[in-house]
C-alpha cells in the first residue's frame, strides 16, 4: 500500500484524527450516537475539502488521498466516517451545478464550516416516485412523498435532495435538515449498525425551496447512466474497516502464541491485492466498462471483510461480544456495508458468487 499520497497533510490529519478523537469514542458513537464534538474535529481536520476545489477552499486532492482518508476514519470510527462520507456528493454535484447554489455553499463546503448530507438513494426506484418534485410558477420546487434514509439527522448544515418529476426529469436542490412546513423526521432507526450515525426517515408533505436552491436538473437516464455504475466499485470503507479488524489480529497475537498474527499476515496479503485490483479498475478504467470484474473484486472484498471480522471476534473470544470490545462493532459494521448502497445489480452478483 505503499505510495506518495500516504505522506499528503490530509492523510496525516485523518490518522490524527481517528488516533486521537474517533477511535477512542467509537463504542461510544455507535451506542449513543456521533457527536457534535466529534464532527467538528472532523470540520477542523480539513478532511471534508479533501476532493473540492482549491478555489473554493478545498484541497484538490487526488482521488487516492481521498480513498486513503475514508479508509482511516471508516476503521477509526464507521459511524463518523458514514455522515462525513455523505458531504462530498454535495461538494461534487455543486462544481458543475447551477451558479447561484454553488457560490452560496461550495466554499463552506470545501472549507469544512459546513456539513451537508444527501437524500436521493430513493431515485433508483425510478419509474416509481417515492418523491415527487414540482416547478411551480415562479420557479420554486416543491416535494412531495417519503425519503426512506437520511443520515447526520442533527449534525448536518444542509442536505442534497433529489427527486424525480412526473415529466422523467431528476432534480436536485439544497435545503434546510431541520423539521420546517413540508418537512418532518420520522424518529432515528434503530439498525443493527451505525444507529450512532443518526438515521432518520423524512415525511416530505409540500416541502418548497426557492429557485435559487436549484443544482442540477437533467433527464432521468442521463442522470442514471453515471449513477449506476459507481456502486459496481468497492467501497473504501470495506477496506477500513478490514484493516482496523486485522490490526486487532496483531495486537493480539502479541501477546499470545502468534496464530493470530500469522492469521493476519495471510488475510492482509489477500486484501492488499483485493484492494490494488479494486482501486485500479476505478484509476485506469473508464467508470461504465469492465463493471462484472468490479463487481467480482468487489465481492472478493466483501468476503476478506468478513474474514478478518470474523477472525478478530474468534481471538478476542467472549469478550468480543461486550459492547465495550472494538470485534464486534467492526464485524457489525462490516455487515452494514455489505448492503449499504445496494442496488440489485450488486446484490445478483454478491448472491452468484456466494452460491459458486
Amino acid at each position: 500500500m505503499a505510495g506518495a499520497h500516504l505522506n499528503h497533510p490530509l492523510v496525516e490529519a485523518a490518522r490524527r484524527l481517528a488516533t486521537d478523537v474517533l477511535g477512542p469514542a467509537a463504542e461510544r458513537h455507535d451506542r449513543e450516537g456521533v457527536t457534535v464534538g466529534a464532527i467538528d474535529a472532523v470540520k477542523a481536520s480539513g478532511v471534508l475539502g479533501v476532493n473540492a476545489p482549491v478555489e473554493y477552499g478545498g484541497s484538490g486532492a487526488p482521488a487516492a488521498v481521498g480513498r486513503e482518508v475514508a479508509e482511516l476514519l471508516a476503521g477509526a470510527c464507521c459511524a463518523t466516517f458514514f455522515v462525513q462520507a455523505q458531504h462530498h456528493t454535495p461538494v461534487r454535484t455543486l462544481m458543475a451545478g447551477a451558479e447561484a447554489a454553488r457560490e452560496q455553499w461550495l466554499r463552506p463546503l470545501s472549507e469544512g464550516a459546513a456539513l451537508a448530507g444527501i437524500a436521493f438513494s430513493h431515485l433508483r426506484a425510478f419509474p416509481k416516485l417515492p418523491v415527487r418534485a414540482t416547478e411551480l410558477p415562479d420557479g420554486s420546487w416543491r416535494f412531495d412523498g417519503r425519503v426512506p434514509w437520511y443520515t447526520g439527522w442533527g449534525l448536518n448544515d444542509v442536505f442534497l435532495l433529489g427527486a424525480a418529476t412526473e415529466g422523467g426529469e431528476v432534480v436536485f436542490v439544497l435545503a434546510e435538515p431541520r423539521e420546517q412546513p413540508g418537512l418532518k423526521p420520522t424518529a432515528p432507526l434503530q439498525l443493527a449498525a451505525l444507529t450512532g450515525a443518526r438515521t432518520v426517515g423524512l415525511v416530505l408533505d409540500g416541502l418548497t425551496v426557492p429557485p435559487e436552491a436549484l443544482v442540477t436538473r437533467q433527464p432521468y437516464e442521463e442522470w442514471a447512466a453515471v449513477d449506476r455504475p459507481k456502486n459496481t466499485n468497492t467501497n473504501p470503507a470495506v477496506f477500513g474497516v478490514a484493516r482496523a479488524a486485522l490490526d486487532l489480529l496483531d495486537a493480539a497475537g502479541d501477546a499470545g502464541d502468534g496464530e493470530a498474527k500469522d492469521t493476519a499476515g495471510v488475510l492482509r496479503e489477500r486484501l492488499d491485492a483485493a484492494r490494488r485490483d479494486a482501486y485500479a479498475l476505478v484509476d485506469e478504467v473508464p467508470a461504465d466498462q469492465d463493471l462484472e470484474a468490479r463487481l467480482a473484486v468487489k465481492t472478493r472484498a466483501y468476503d476478506l471483510m468478513r474474514a478478518a471480522t470474523t477472525a478478530a471476534i474468534v481471538v478476542g473470544g467472549g469478550r468480543a461480544f461486550g459492547l465495550s470490545a472494538p470485534a464486534q462493532r467492526l464485524a457489525r459494521e462490516g455487515l452494514f456495508l455489505v448492503v449499504q448502497g445496494q442496488t440489485a445489480e450488486v446484490r445478483h452478483a454478491h448472491l452468484a458468487a456466494l452460491r459458486a
